[in-house]
């Protein structure tokens, strides 16, 4: 994987990019449309492609290991070929998914024991089988295996969990560059700087992480109830600390303004459920604001769902078309929904990149952070 600096905006962190990989050329800052199991819920891989123009898309290491498991993604070829997708994938290394599942796991020096949450059978991940895992699988970028921390969550075991998962970045380090690719295309690995929200931790776990020399660094740990400028001001301090000559992912983030900060902070990278999560519950993001579709007021509103439309759905569908659509609980709205908020997600971070490009980007973030918060 190569990574090439476009342009840094003047009077912010911004920058525009590209991440060359062997699935394909990735323009940042980028957003990838989360699809956990092999599918980004309810859209097709052709309307990713074609509509949402989804320049890169993510699975899961826990969920693909349990379902469908390794065996039937190695024998299809591996999940690209298994899910029909040509374009770059990135594999979450499932640290977030042990984080999440507290009364089902136990975390050791060695590695994590949980119980699955579809049989209840027990499983162990450990820094070196996680790179096996991701091996299998197939992604074009893998992460490190790292402990995800609560917040809140006092000092004293944000410190341990972080100094632990920089034992576990050396020893996916050591695991990965010991051994090589199944499949015919090069993979990456991102480590990835946790620390709760203490400035001091953060400015250790990414010095530390800069220091593996890797292509691409990732921010975890925040986006899990924290308030956002706290989100804002750990991602301020981090970024001043990791090359600028690599990409720079933060995990799990976040709303549309989130990610518009994000960039301005110096940010490439982005993914969140949020927009095909809050799709399906009828929640649309729009350029000039969030839409409740199931709301009384869109009844007989027959306008675009969105006036200037980035998908071909905001053109053919009308607000009151799909809010009759959820109040009838028809799976296309769901769908229609899905593949608007993805639209607009993508076209966010394309104009963000224009912005950085044509040297306006500060003042078009001002005014669009405003925007897209304001309830319709």
């Amino acid at each position: 994987m190569k990574f090439t600096l476009q342009k840094t905006d003047a009077q912010s962190k911004a920058r525009a990019g590209q991440i060359h990989t062997d699935h394909g050329t990735i323009k940042t800052p980028i957003f990838m449309p989360v699809g956990t199991i092999g599918s980004v819920k309810t859209v097709h891989q052709r309307e990713l492609r074609d509509d949402i123009n989804a320049q890169i898309i993510l699975g899961n290491t826990y969920h693909l290991y349990l379902r469908p498991k390794l065996d039937i993604l190695e024998r299809a070829g591996g999940l690209h070929k298994f899910i029909n997708w040509e374009r770059p994938i990135l594999t979450d290394s499932g640290g977030f998914q042990v984080y999440s599942l507290s009364d089902r796991r136990k975390i050791t020096e060695e590695g994590v024991k949980f119980s699955s949450h579809i049989d209840g059978s027990k499983h162990f991940f450990t820094p070196e089988n996680v790179m096996d895992i991701q091996r299998r699988i197939g992604a074009d970028i893998i992460m490190a295996f790292d402990e995800c921390t609560p917040y809140p969550c006092d000092y004293k075991y944000a410190k341990e969990s972080m100094e632990m998962t920089h034992r576990w970045l050396k020893r996916c380090c050591d695991r990965f560059d010991n051994t090589d690719p199944i499949y015919d295309y090069s993979q990456t690995l991102f480590p990835i700087v946790q620390g709760s929200v203490y400035k001091d931790l953060r400015k250790q776990s990414a010095e530390v992480v800069a220091s593996f020399e890797r292509e691409g660094n990732a921010i975890g740990g925040l986006s899990v109830g924290e308030p956002a400028e706290m989100m804002y001001e750990m991602a301020d301090l981090v970024t001043d600390i990791l090359p600028a000559d690599k990409p720079r992912y933060l995990m799990g983030v976040g709303t549309p303004a989130n990610i518009l900060e994000g960039i301005a902070l110096g940010i490439d990278m982005f993914d969140c459920v949020m927009p095909t999560r809050n799709a399906r519950n009828g929640m649309l993001f729009t350029k000039n604001g969030i839409i409740n579709i199931k709301n009384a007021k869109w009844k007989n509103d027959f306008s675009p769902l969105d006036e200037e439309g980035t998908s071909y759905v905001d053109k053919d569908y009308s607000k009151a078309y799909v809010r009759h659509l959820f109040m009838s609980n028809e799976l296309l709205g769901k769908q229609i929904a899905s593949i608007h908020n993805l639209a607009f997600y993508l076209w966010l971070v394309s104009e963000a990149r224009n912005k950085i490009l044509e040297g306006t980007f500060t003042e078009w973030k001002n005014k669009m952070v405003k925007q897209v918060q304001e309830r319709l």
